[in-house]
Parts: C-alpha cells; sequence; structure tokens
C-alpha cells in the first residue's frame, strides 16, 4: 500500500473528535492505494483515507476512491 500524509497537526480539522473519541495524540491523516475485497467478494482497487496515531493506530478508514475503472 502507497501511504502518504495528507494533515498532521492542527491541520487535521476533526482533532477535537479523535481525542475524545480515541484519546490524545498527534494524529496524522493518511492515504494510501490499496487492493479491498468488498462485501459482494469483488476485488476492487481504492484510494483508502484514515486517521493515524502512534500507539493508537489506524481510525475511521473509509473509501474516498475507486481507482480501476
Amino acid at each position: 500500500m502507497n501511504v502518504e500524509v495528507v494533515a498532521a497537526g492542527p491541520s487535521v480539522r476533526v482533532r477535537a473528535y479523535l481525542n475524545k473519541a480515541y484519546g490524545h495524540a498527534r494524529w496524522r491523516k493518511m492515504k494510501g492505494i490499496a487492493t479491498v475485497r468488498l462485501p459482494n467478494g469483488a476485488l476492487r482497487l481504492v484510494e483508502l483515507h484514515w486517521y493515524q496515531a502512534h500507539g493508537i493506530g489506524k481510525r475511521d478508514l473509509k473509501i474516498k476512491y475507486y481507482l480501476d475503472w
């Protein structure tokens, strides 16, 4: 998976929510490209976005774009 930082520190807009829900940390918004299996069984190449912090891990993973059409 190709991973890239989109935003870090005060640039993360939902930082207050992340601190309240998962704990205080240095949150980063990340994006990457991966192959995922959808609930219908299909394999698709997608761009994923998520939030990540050291010691907490990946949270709120979501598919932003399908790249294989």
